[in-house]
């Protein structure tokens, strides 16, 4: 029998090792520099036919242990797991990294296939690619780009969707809310998706992507030390022919400046008729000036009470918030969401 991970423990393991290579720290004075990832690589390196892409993902662990899927966001790759694969598989999972449209080895099978980057069209993803390996239901675990797909996911596909982490908190997009104005100062932090909303910054991104990119993790984690070879490892994913029209689409599409497609846009049109879903969030100390509008009500978690914990790994201090445990269908993934609240981490 394989050894058995707690349901918390799970969370602690996905959540604080993803903040630890993604989160700046909330906190004053500023924590030392990290160590170097102890991992370069991963077990192996896949490809298969999932509906309209062919995927490249990451596997470790049993074939036969229970699955769990872990989702990068951007810009980043599945070399955010590179440290995390390995500890749940030791703990008998069979660990899933696949490398979202537009990165690193995944591609379009048709060269027809309009290069859609919209919200709904990674989570469609992501049900294919579960379908094509025949895994019926399985933890998602995600943060930015990747916690959106993961919600949407356990929304829509709930029996898809054994239990949920979702770092950075639920961040699915509504796009009518997303229409409003934000404060000067929050505004501010999301320049780079009215500089991707202009020709020039099509041609800039295109031109620079290695350097944007590793400006934004700069900018996003300022107290991360990381090296040229840990960038370099993931910047690799973004010589993907389909990278720069698959970013520079989804966040046109969040600013309603691109159109989506009818069948992803019909599953948009469900997402706020999605039901509370029970969860246990983690947020940090900080205020956040994230824009918050961008998700539905109907997708918040219900009032919590709150702790506070720090984390040694990643330098931050979080608030953690727990709600009783309820009863609820077998068929309703249990939700973790660990959430920054500062302006700089999530790419949202």
């Amino acid at each position: 029998m394989s050894p058995v991970i707690t349901r918390r423990d799970f969370a602690r393991t996905v959540g604080l090792a993803v903040a630890t290579s993604t989160v700046a720290s909330c906190t004053s004075p500023p924590p030392p520099a990290a160590p170097p990832s102890p991992h370069t690589s991963f077990a192996s390196l896949k490809q298969i036919d999932a509906d309209a892409l062919n995927v490249g993902y990451a596997e470790d662990g049993p074939a036969d242990g229970p699955p769990v899927i872990l989702l990068h966001g951007w810009p980043y790759d599945i070399y955010s797991y590179v440290d995390v694969a390995p500890i749940l598989a030791a703990k008998g999972y069979r660990v899933l990294v696949p490398y979202l449209r537009g990165y690193g080895s995944t591609r379009f099978r048709a060269a027809d296939t309009v290069r859609n980057g919209q919200q709904a069209a990674l989570a469609q993803d992501i049900v294919a690619f579960m379908d094509a390996l025949k895994i019926d239901r399985a933890v998602l675990a995600g943060y930015d780009w990747g916690a959106r797909t993961a919600d949407i996911v356990a929304a829509v596909w709930p029996q898809r969707v054994k239990a949920l982490v979702s770092v950075s908190g639920y961040l699915i997009v509504n796009l009518v809310a997303n229409q409003q104005p934000l404060s000067p100062q929050a505004e501010r932090g999301w320049w780079y998706q009215y500089y991707f909303a202009t020709d020039r910054g099509v041609r800039g991104y295109r031109q620079n992507t290695h350097d944007f990119n590793k400006l934004i993790w700069r900018e996003a984690s300022p107290t991360w030390k990381f090296d040229d070879a840990t960038y370099d490892r993931t910047a690799a994913a973004f010589a993907n022919p389909d990278h720069v029209d698959i970013v520079i689409h989804n966040y046109r599409w969040r600013l309603g400046l691109a159109q989506g497609e009818p069948q992803y846009d019909d599953l948009d049109r469900k997402l706020p008729l999605a039901g509370r879903l029970p969860c246990l969030r983690s947020r940090s100390a900080a205020t956040s000036t994230a824009p918050t509008k961008m998700v539905p009500p109907t997708a918040r978690c219900s009032p919590v009470r709150t702790r506070t914990a720090f984390s040694t790994a990643s330098g931050t201090t979080c608030r953690k918030r727990h709600r009783k445990r309820s009863r609820m269908p077998s068929s309703r993934p249990t939700i973790s969401s660990v959430e920054h609240g500062w302006r700089g981490h999530c790419r949202l």
